[in-house]
């Protein structure tokens, strides 16, 4: 394992000798990256109406356009952070993006033929590049701070997810306005090439393991074991069936039952994820800073302060009313997702970390894969108003979950 105070054995420079200058610019790079493929994930959930018009499918396959990307990740996620522990993050970092380049061509080709399950095919390869990419950012940025602003760094890089997810709501709909809407694929593909142009230089002698160091199928199992791993990746798994629940149907309901137009409904339900720009960075500064270190408290007002902002979206229809609680269920709701990243790492040994990870996100990204699809299917079945209550009773899950989690 490479020396995370020094230098690798080819004598390439690591965190202690890596300016903070280039340390940003590392950060900045892995950042963007996960912005354009973050939008990605959810622009489908813009256009959803687009999608299914011109497609001529139900509210759960439309759903499953934008799950399905969080499924492979599901499936991917856990094989993909083994390989980190026993491989170079960095340069699996390289590889996933030319592999999303192909998708997003992929992606563009099978809408403009309203080829539905070509469409699917291409988000499940994209949703394996993306979680490696996720997975091995959070690597890096982690090998790359001191432990005391680890919480705090990894807020930063997970905050990436709430930009392209404001970035997807609100720029799908002008891109489908301009281009057609084939074309969300080739746009947020593209752009982690510009991210790449900048991470690659800055990080040399980042994520390098030796064979020799390679953690055992023993402790590769301890963390399967650990009740703790369980407990926090099941903050997360709620977490993000809330976000995604969300993030999914919102758009549509703001357009279906409260009347607004396509686009001005995707510009307001951008508020959601943008909030989280705030909400991951503050998430680690909270625990770091406010309460010494420990994470629990943050984790316990994420999900009490959910599960009021989620009955207003189920009970109002009042424009305003429905900003400020999109604001205050993407704020909350984001703690615990900023968070649990930082958390799980610190529960294990350092030698399965990558692996601790990759759980976490195994978790989270199941329940992000299964609220779209459950949540189309509850609208169909129940209606909107429902649906959204349904979420408030998972926030209050939470809460009864975070009464058992150990600190850290």
């Amino acid at each position: 394992m490479t020396d995370e105070a020094g230098s690798d054995s080819s004598g390439v420079t690591t965190r202690a000798a890596r300016s903070e200058r280039e340390r940003w610019i590392l950060v900045g790079g892995l950042s963007l990256i996960s912005v354009a493929l973050s939008a990605n994930e959810i622009v489908p959930a813009s256009v959803t109406p687009l999608i299914r018009a011109s497609m001529g499918i139900d509210a759960t396959k439309a759903g499953l356009v934008v799950g399905s990307m969080f499924g492979a990740a599901v499936v991917a996620s856990l094989p993909v952070g083994a390989l980190l522990d026993r491989t170079n993050s960095r340069v699996a970092i390289a590889l996933a993006i030319a592999v999303s380049l192909v998708v997003g061509v992929w992606g563009w080709m099978a809408a403009e033929r309203n080829a539905y399950y070509l469409l699917i095919a291409s988000r499940l390869v994209g949703g394996a590049a993306f979680v490696t990419i996720w997975n091995a950012g959070i690597d890096i940025v982690s090998r790359a701070v001191e432990p005391s602003r680890r919480a705090t760094a990894v807020g930063i890089f997970t905050a990436s997810g709430p930009v392209g997810f404001a970035l997807g709501q609100g720029g799908g709909p002008t891109i489908a306005a301009q281009f057609g809407w084939p074309a969300i694929f080739l746009v947020f593909n593209a752009v982690p090439l510009v991210g790449l142009a900048m991470y690659w230089p800055t990080s040399r002698g980042l994520g390098r393991s030796d064979a020799g160091a390679a953690p055992s199928l023993a402790e590769f199992g301890s963390v399967l074991r650990d009740r703790s791993v369980w407990l926090v990746g099941g903050l997360g798994f709620l977490a993000y069936s809330l976000y995604l629940f969300v993030n999914s149907w919102a758009p549509s309901y703001l357009t279906d039952e409260v009347g607004l137009a396509i686009g001005l409904s995707g510009l307001l339900i951008a508020v959601f994820p943008a909030v989280g720009i705030v909400s991951r960075v503050s998430s680690g500064l909270l625990s770091d800073r406010l309460f010494g270190g420990r994470r629990r408290p943050v984790l316990l007002l994420s999900f009490l302060f959910t599960v009021p902002a989620l009955m207003v979206l189920a009970t109002l229809r009042s424009v305003a009313a429905l900003v400020v609680a999109l604001l205050v269920a993407g704020f909350t709701i984001q703690l615990t997702l900023g968070l649990s990243f930082a958390y799980v790492r610190e529960l294990v040994d350092r030698r399965v970390a990558a692996t601790a990870v990759a759980f976490q996100t195994t978790l989270g990204l199941a329940g992000a894969f299964v609220a779209p699809i459950a949540g189309g299917a509850l609208i169909e079945a129940a209606g909107y108003e429902t649906a959204f209550l349904v979420g408030s009773g998972l926030a209050l899950v939470g809460v009864a979950f975070v009464w058992v989690v150990p600190e850290s």
